[in-house]
């Protein structure tokens, strides 16, 4: 073999190596860009799938802000509605409170108040009815030893009330409007004193009116514990005799000591009786007769002087009729 032939053959194995070495390239190649194309298909599976995903979970929150608007558009008309219902039942309140209001009614709707509010004592607690000093009280609260507590409701008039609940209600207005209020509790005040009998009632009575006038009547209030009559709102009447209950029946007193003290406050309404007399009735007689003792005095002055004109005139014709008695006798001496 030659030199030619061995360089030939050489050249030829470094051809075919190179042309292995080239495929074997490309074949990686190959392999490599399928493996990228198999990658980039599945994250373009993966994007459309995260799109579809996104889509349908945008397409579930607009149809459930779709459906929440719709929700909150029913509740504004349902809050429409109820608000006008509202209004319509607070016009027929009103209107219902204006054909009962200064009737007989109005104190029979105090009562059911009253009696809803005391629902939950024993029956036994509470007597209805009550004949006391002579008028009936509707309930009477029975205290251990046989006494009554008299409970009385009594509706004030709602119309200065309503117009306290006002907010832009000047001071001024304001103060008149509690002076008509406390005004008119004063005198259910004294129609609740009534009921106490040292006979048979507690030393004091209860009266009960609307929670509106107990807020503002803070004078009369007091003025009603001088009259020993306490005054309470609907809201505070259960648990005001519930603790009164169990005052008295813990701390009680003889019935000698109740008695007496019955027997005070039965003396201290006569004396008030008697003081009404003396400043009514005996101010006035006693100013009748000052009147007629000044107008005697001034007659019998007038008489006094009368009779002194006449005795002056009876004297003075006398010592006139002497002058020409005298005169007579000088002119016969002559």
């Amino acid at each position: 073999m030659s030199v030619f032939e061995l360089l030939f053959a050489l050249l030829l194995v470094c051809v075919l190596t190179g042309v292995a070495a080239v495929a074997v390239l490309a074949w990686s190649l190959v392999r490599r860009a399928d493996g990228q194309a198999v990658a980039v298909a599945e994250l373009r599976r993966h994007l459309e799938t995260g799109g579809l995903t996104q889509e349908s979970q945008a397409s579930e929150m607009r149809e459930r802000l779709a459906q929440t608007q719709s929700v909150v558009e029913r509740l504004g008309s349902a809050l429409v509605a109820r608000q006008s219902i509202e209004d319509e039942a607070r016009s027929s309140l009103k209107r219902l409170e204006s054909v009962i209001a200064g009737s007989s009614t109005r104190g029979a709707a105090g009562e059911n108040i009253l009696e809803e509010v005391l629902k939950h004592l024993p029956p036994e607690m509470l007597q209805r009815n009550v004949w006391v000093g002579g008028k009936v009280v509707e309930l009477a609260l029975q205290l251990p030893g046989g006494k009554l507590l008299p409970i009385d409701s009594k509706w004030v008039s709602s119309g200065a009330l309503e117009q306290l609940a006002e907010p832009g209600l000047d001071a001024q207005r304001r103060a008149q409007l509690t002076a008509q209020v406390e005004r008119e509790v004063e005198r259910r005040v004294r129609e609740v004193s009534q009921y106490i009998d040292p006979a048979s009632t507690s030393t004091f009575a209860l009266a009960v009116i609307p929670d509106a006038a107990y807020d503002v009547c803070r004078g009369a209030i007091v003025g009603a514990h001088r009259r020993h009559v306490m005054v309470v709102g609907y809201a505070m009447a259960l648990p005001y005799l519930l603790t009164l209950y169990q005052l008295h029946l813990q701390f009680a007193r003889t019935v000698d000591m109740e008695k007496l003290q019955s027997a005070l406050i039965d003396v201290e309404r006569h004396l008030d009786t008697l003081e009404a007399i003396l400043d009514n009735k005996l101010q006035r007689a006693l100013t009748m007769l000052q009147n007629t003792y000044s107008e005697g005095k001034q007659v019998s002055a007038r008489i006094r002087s009368s009779a002194q004109s006449v005795q002056t005139a009876e004297t003075s014709p006398s010592e006139l009729s002497t002058e020409p008695l005298s005169l007579a006798l000088l002119d016969s001496a002559q």
